[in-house]
C-alpha cells in the first residue's frame, strides 16, 4: 500500500507524474535527433553503426521494451 503512493522516478530524479504524453514524446524526439546528431558528427560511431548487422539493434529493442509491453498486458 505504501509503495503506490511513492512516485515514480527516473533514474536523473524527474518525476514522471509531471510530464504528459507530449512532453514523453518530445523527450524521445530529442534523443533520437542527439543519436543522429552522433552518428553523423563521429565517423567512427557512423561506421559501426553501418557494419552492426540490423539484427543486433532489433534484439536490443526487443530486450529493452519487454518491460513496457508487460506492464500494457497487466492492466
Amino acid at each position: 500500500m505504501e509503495q503506490e503512493n511513492q512516485e515514480k522516478r527516473l533514474w536523473f530524479g524527474t518525476t514522471l507524474k509531471h510530464m504528459n504524453t507530449f512532453d514523453m514524446a518530445t523527450l524521445k524526439l530529442a534523443i533520437m535527433a542527439f543519436v543522429l546528431f552522433v552518428i553523423s558528427a563521429w565517423p567512427a560511431f557512423a561506421n559501426w553503426v553501418i557494419k552492426t548487422s540490423w539484427v543486433w539493434f532489433l534484439v536490443v529493442w526487443i530486450i529493452f521494451v519487454i518491460p513496457s509491453i508487460r506492464k500494457i498486458w497487466k492492466k
